[in-house]
């Protein structure tokens, strides 16, 4: 399944556009529904810029961001969608990139992986906390969305398979802690967000 994984990219690159309209027609129907997770991510973090993985056309997330005062730096493989992004906030910074092995020599006061680090294979997700602890401030805040238990799921979106992976709760709290973050909130498939498994840390 691994190689369901390696097309991710190129599965955005060819239907983000389409993708995104779909995403901001569910927003309609519950615009809200990231917002209280969204709020208590910016009430951990300290004061600072924002690093999006995963930005896609930045809504909702780096909007809601934006909106709340805070300078975001959105990252995405799919230029069709940063371009979106940079239409709807031009002054924002957005970067072509791949957030495997990220080296933006910066550090930011929150980093947002929403819908986004659960497409990398397990190997590729454990790899990613050095992304993490390597872009954080000290307390920044950090929030992602898994899967509520290991394995690998594979969706579907325009007839492509759609991958996800999932370490098990123990492995992303074990992983966290080794790179300097303690939790702080933790659901699985949280019934007010959609069914979205959502983690909340902050850095040491």
């Amino acid at each position: 399944m691994d190689q369901d994984a390696d097309s991710i990219i190129a599965l955005y690159q060819r239907h983000g556009l389409a993708w995104e309209s779909d995403r901001q027609a569910g927003q309609r129907r519950r615009p809200d529904m990231e917002g209280a997770w969204l709020d208590r991510f910016l009430a951990l973090a300290p004061p600072g810029p924002m690093l999006d993985l995963g930005c896609g056309g930045g809504r909702p997330m780096a909007a809601y961001l934006v909106d709340r005062g805070r300078a975001v730096t959105g990252v995405d493989t799919a230029p069709a969608l940063l371009d979106l992004a940079r239409a709807r906030m031009p002054a924002q910074d957005w970067r072509l990139a791949d957030m495997r092995g990220l080296g933006l020599d910066r550090r930011y006061a929150g980093i947002l992986a929403w819908n986004s680090f659960f497409h990398l294979t397990a190997d590729d997700q454990s790899a990613l906390f050095t992304v993490f602890q390597r872009h954080a401030l000290p307390g920044a805040a950090l929030m992602f969305t898994s899967g509520p238990r290991h394995g690998v799921v594979l969706g579907s979106y325009a007839g492509e398979p759609l991958y996800h992976a999932s370490l098990d709760p123990a492995e992303y709290r074990a992983l966290l802690d080794g790179h300097g973050f303690d939790v702080v909130a933790f659901r699985a498939e949280d019934p007010d967000c959609g069914g979205h498994t959502v983690w909340l840390a902050r850095g040491r």
